[in-house]
């Protein structure tokens, strides 16, 4: 039995005189010490998919499990990391962890949950900036603190927002190598959603692309069987890494990409040519000074 599923899964939000279909017949298994990374274009529903395995939002049609029973709001056996941190940027950062801490540990001793906070903060390498602030903190620490604070939970399953999305490049680089480092440690399930491959190959067991929306589905599921720990720069000359790339591109590309139309329309651009205006120029039957022909042009755009 997987740890956490979707089976059947639509949903929608009430727009405009109508309501837009987001996700359609989603089917989704996560097994227990899996790292699975789900990947497709930005505003194909990825949020939404997390949220539903999170509990924030009900399917429409179908069902969301966890360890076999369905999954009817959030839950600490299922912790959440944002992408924007969610940090209260009055407490230090233990006394952010310890909010996570003291929800799930009311009844334990002062020093036992004192213990706890430090021993995931000391995991993610903060040990020096325990008594800071959120707004003394680089957003790769602030990263950190928000994934320490979801650990501290000690959640079967870590479902992770695109949390490294809002970072600089090199930041972001070294976080991917620390978010493997601290998967392995502790052992957590993780599920990560991200827009991008190459992060959801250096990082993940397997990796499922979702298809562009509106009504995105789940693709085939993609299998990556390279040893960790992976470095970043063998990985671009490793063969089964080039191949699984290609064909995750090719299918988010292809038959599960974006789609396009053709839409043309007539322009009116400004003519500099000269004229002979010895002859005047016919009004139109609205009285209007008639175009020359030269000042019509034809468009095409993909959209």
């Amino acid at each position: 039995m997987p740890l956490l599923s979707l089976h059947n899964v639509h949903k929608g939000f009430d727009g405009r005189g109508a309501r837009a279909e987001v996700l359609r017949d989603v089917e989704f298994r996560v097994e227990e010490g899996e790292f699975v990374a789900v990947v497709g274009w930005s505003g194909a529903g990825k949020t939404t998919l997390l949220s539903l395995m999170s509990g924030l939002l009900k399917p429409d049609i179908g069902k969301a499990l966890f360890d076999g029973c369905e999954i009817v709001g959030p839950g600490p056996e299922r912790a959440v990391v944002f992408q924007n941190y969610s940090l209260l940027p009055w407490l230090s950062v233990l006394e952010n962890v310890r909010l996570a801490v003291d929800s799930v540990l009311p009844r334990a001793t002062e020093m036992a949950r004192h213990e706890r906070a430090t021993r995931y903060i000391d995991m993610v390498g903060l040990r020096e900036a325990v008594a800071k602030k959120p707004a003394q903190l680089s957003g790769g620490m602030r990263q950190r603190v928000s994934v320490a604070r979801a650990l501290a939970m000690e959640p079967r399953v870590l479902l992770l927002d695109e949390p490294l999305g809002a970072l600089d490049a090199l930041t972001r680089g070294m976080l991917q190598e620390e978010l493997v480092r601290i998967r392995q440690q502790s052992g957590t399930t993780v599920v990560l959603i991200t827009n991008d491959v190459d992060e959801a190959l250096l990082t993940a067991d397997r990796v499922v692309p979702l298809t562009a929306g509106p009504a995105a589905t789940l693709g085939p599921s993609f299998a990556v069987k390279i040893a960790h720990p992976r470095d970043r720069k063998q990985l671009r000359s490793e063969p089964e890494f080039v191949r699984l790339r290609r064909e995750i591109i090719d299918f988010l590309l292809g038959e599960g990409g974006r789609t396009t139309a053709r839409v043309s329309r007539q322009l009116v651009l400004p003519d500099i040519a000269p004229e002979d205006l010895s002859f005047g120029r016919p009004l139109t039957r609205g009285g209007r000074r008639a175009l020359r022909r030269s000042e019509i042009r034809r468009e095409e755009v993909d959209i």
